[in-house]
């Protein structure tokens, strides 16, 4: 099973200006993600910047990167030009690692990529479970729910699925043998998905719920998950989340 690791790297963060090129122990931040990701099976990992200051930097430390245009408006645009641009085939299996992901485990990597290759799905990406209210009353949680057959039904903001008499209660309380699913943000595509995305305008669900993945179940695509085999950490947004990370390096 071939695949490769694409890493959208751009330098326009707005709660952590340039952060893909802040200092973790002595190498760029953008540095880190492409060596997790290079301990995966991957063939080939590459770097997609519009930026030729992030592009210098990964050619410095001998990594690949590809030269994206600067007007997307998301990573799965900025994937598809990369596909397009290295003569991807149509049937070949993509995984977008996000450039603020540090620590994210080969493993998680390895196993995307093989569900995406065993499945009939042209995406798949992954969950782990939570028992956290807070983070299914959260909003910037996106939640999951799923069918027998391991296949998305819906993503939402909102807690999924809803558990009338138990969020309807004063305080809210955590429904019994009800699992709930917490989405991760790692996505694996055919490239043929790729081209036919970029394609399509987005979806009403999509605009609403500011949720890209919806644009594939508008359009009557399947995407495999299942509960991720390694615990992800979180990927770096703030100076908070830079400084645990640089603590884990010491």
């Amino acid at each position: 099973m071939a695949f490769t690791v694409i890493i959208p790297a751009r330098l326009g963060s707005q709660r952590l200006p340039g952060k893909v090129l802040l200092d973790i122990a002595g190498k760029p931040m953008i540095q880190r993600v492409y060596e997790q990701a290079s301990l995966s099976d991957a063939a080939s990992v590459l770097v997609a910047t519009d930026d030729e200051r992030v592009a210098e930097v990964v050619r410095t430390f001998g990594g690949r990167v590809c030269m994206t245009a600067a007007s997307h408006v998301s990573g799965t645009d900025r994937l598809q030009e990369v596909a397009a641009r290295e003569g991807l085939a149509a049937d070949a299996l993509v995984v977008n690692v996000q450039g603020d992901e540090p620590l994210m485990p080969a493993a998680v990597i390895n196993q995307l990529a093989q569900n995406l290759a065993t499945s009939n799905a042209a995406m798949a990406t992954l969950y782990e479970t939570t028992s956290d209210l807070n983070d299914i009353l959260d909003p910037n949680v996106v939640k999951v729910v799923t069918d027998a057959e391991q296949r998305a039904l819906y993503f939402s903001r909102a807690p999924i699925p809803w558990a009338r008499d138990d969020f309807s209660a004063q305080p809210p309380r955590l429904p019994a043998g009800v699992t709930y699913k917490r989405h991760l943000g790692i996505y694996g595509y055919r490239v043929e998905l790729l081209h036919r995305f970029v394609a399509w305008p987005p979806a009403p669900l999509e605009l609403v719920e500011k949720l890209e993945q919806l644009r594939v179940l508008w359009h009557g695509e399947s995407i495999h998950i299942e509960a991720a085999c390694e615990a992800i950490p979180p990927g770096i947004d703030t100076e908070q989340d830079l400084a645990r990370v640089r603590a884990l390096f010491l």
